[in-house]
């Protein structure tokens, strides 16, 4: 296997990150909002009553996504539909109401089949117990049944979690100027291992809701965290803090990033029963994202670096004309995304 030098790897991913970063900026400015999902909250009030929460993600001013849930028709609406945009999403209340409560009722998404998004259903009883379930365009209605399901909010949260991660392009652009600044197998290691511990603390503490910060600043200067990343990068003044020891950056950002998580979890809730499960498997899941798009980017960087070996060009050349470009392009980007969220606040 050939070895691939710090100087070498470094461009290569930031060519690559250039790429990505491009692809998504644009990507997201049209459809950021089909990838937030859909939330479904049932309440129980009484034997037959639910309070009923629907959220979805909203498009534009007055506008939303084409999503609609669809209840059997012995379950009633027994309450005036209110409905209102607040916070980037439609969001609709009512109570409904079924003799014996919703177990066997199937419960389905109309237009979710059409959607590049997520349903997150959650059902809250009187005693305690809940559950939960995720719909998307393969599988658009489930069956309620009636009992708490340990596994289903594990594969819930789980899941979920790794679309988060996958689907959260700041997070995974702040990850790879992180490999880009660390270089070597060992630092990148290390680096990636302070962000993920960093930010799991601070997620497990918002999720408890043992810490409470603001959404939008903390938002804004995740932003602001990758813009100070591509400015090292582009000084490429080796001896800084940054540069010398990485982890420090990234333990310290981390903690920003995993208030940033936390408020995508905090969208959908915790089932009361089983918080730790739910937690746990949404943390797992975004490290496992992590862990994948980090793999990812190294291997795509050796494969480059091999492929231009066998047809005997020298990576360096090119690389270096493109770098600067690349990571003024990458700073450029993430300015947008921080005075587009100043603005929101």
């Amino acid at each position: 296997m050939p070895i691939i030098s710090i100087k070498t790897i470094s461009k290569i991913i930031a060519a690559i990150v250039l790429s990505c970063s491009l692809f998504t900026f644009s990507f997201s400015l049209s459809f950021a909002d089909e990838y937030r999902p859909a939330y479904l909250e049932l309440t129980q009030s009484n034997e037959s009553t639910f309070d009923m929460l629907w959220k979805v993600p909203a498009k534009g001013k007055n506008k939303r996504l084409s999503l609609y849930v669809v209840l059997p028709a012995d379950v009633k609406t027994v309450s005036e539909v209110r409905s209102s945009f607040i916070g980037g999403a439609y969001i609709e209340r009512s109570s409904i109401s079924r003799q014996g409560g919703l177990a066997g009722v199937e419960i389905s998404i109309k237009g979710l089949e059409r959607a590049s998004t997520d349903v997150l259903v959650r059902i809250q009883r009187l005693d305690g117990t809940s559950e939960t379930a995720r719909l998307n365009a393969s599988s658009t209605s489930f069956v309620v049944k009636g009992a708490p399901q340990f596994w289903g909010v594990v594969n819930t949260y789980l899941v979920f979690g790794v679309e988060h991660i996958l689907n959260g392009f700041d997070h995974l652009l702040f990850v790879a100027c992180l490999i880009f600044i660390a270089g070597t197998w060992r630092r990148i290691l290390i680096t990636i291992t302070g962000f993920t511990l960093a930010h799991s603390i601070t997620l497990t503490l918002a999720g408890l809701e043992l810490v409470r910060l603001p959404i939008p600043p903390i938002e804004a200067t995740i932003a602001l965290s990758i813009v100070f990343l591509a400015r090292e990068i582009a000084l490429d003044r080796r001896d800084t803090l940054t540069w010398r020891y990485p982890i420090v950056v990234s333990s310290s950002f981390g903690l920003l990033h995993g208030f940033g998580f936390a408020s995508a979890l905090s969208e959908i809730g915790l089932p009361q029963t089983e918080i730790s499960a739910a937690l746990l498997a949404f943390n797992v899941g975004v490290e496992i994202g992590q862990v994948v798009f980090v793999f990812s980017i190294l291997a795509l960087g050796w494969l480059i670096n091999f492929l231009l070996k066998v047809i005997t060009i020298n990576s360096g050349n090119w690389l270096t004309n493109i770098e600067k470009p690349i990571t003024y392009g990458i700073g450029g980007i993430a300015a947008f995304w921080f005075f587009e969220r100043l603005a929101g606040f």
